[in-house]
């Protein structure tokens, strides 16, 4: 697998506010330009109702932290912290853990002749398989938790995996022996596309 640097990632989706994020689970298909060379793309988010859930709680518990001490004047908890600690955690995990949490993804794209991937914001890069390192490819149905422990980058007996949610994707073989698990909402026309990368059919002058 290669490393570059040329994959077209919208900075504007890790920039939106909490709300914003929020409103709409669908999978995003990403800033790709389709046309002949490009066969499939996909952004996935974590929209899970309990990591909603689970972060409207930080944001609740942050909210009353600053409103007790800051505004109120009076000591937030049992061992208060100092005023700049106070801000510190309201900096964290008020805004930059909700936002990294909200703003994580999987992109998929599959080209002419190669795959796309990265998961923001454990890929700085994107990561480049080409179509001859990949020797086979199926649509599976797995639990991520008995599987591979839960969601995420993870490690099980089918080999790594890269899941946002659901219980389908695609089961990547490749030649050196290794294997990749792509969770997928459209797990049968990501499928089809790679079918039709490894088919090795080069597109015509006329489509270029």
């Amino acid at each position: 697998m290669r490393l570059i640097e040329g994959f077209n990632i919208n900075p504007f989706f890790s920039m939106l506010p909490v709300t914003l994020l929020i409103s709409s689970g669908a999978p995003l298909a990403l800033p790709v330009q389709m046309g002949a060379n490009v066969l499939f793309t996909e952004r996935q988010f974590f929209r899970q109702w309990w990591i909603v859930l689970f972060i409207a709680g930080i944001e609740a518990l942050m909210i009353w932290a600053f409103v007790q001490q800051f505004v109120m004047g009076v000591p937030w908890g049992e061992n208060p912290a100092s005023d700049e600690l106070l801000a510190v955690m309201l900096i964290v995990f008020g805004v930059l853990f909700p936002l990294s949490l909200l703003s994580a993804n999987l992109d998929v794209a599959v080209k002419r002749d190669h795959l796309m991937i990265r998961f923001f914001p454990f890929h700085v890069r994107c990561r480049i398989i080409v179509r001859d390192e990949l020797l086979g490819h199926e649509v599976v149905t797995y639990s991520a938790l008995r599987d591979f422990g839960g969601a995420g980058i993870r490690y099980g007996g089918r080999g790594k995996a890269y899941i946002v949610s659901g219980d389908r994707g695609v089961q990547l073989a490749f030649a050196n022996g290794d294997r990749l698990l792509l969770g997928s909402r459209r797990a049968e026309e990501l499928d089809a596309a790679l079918s039709m990368m490894s088919s090795k059919e080069r597109p015509s002058d006329n489509d270029k």
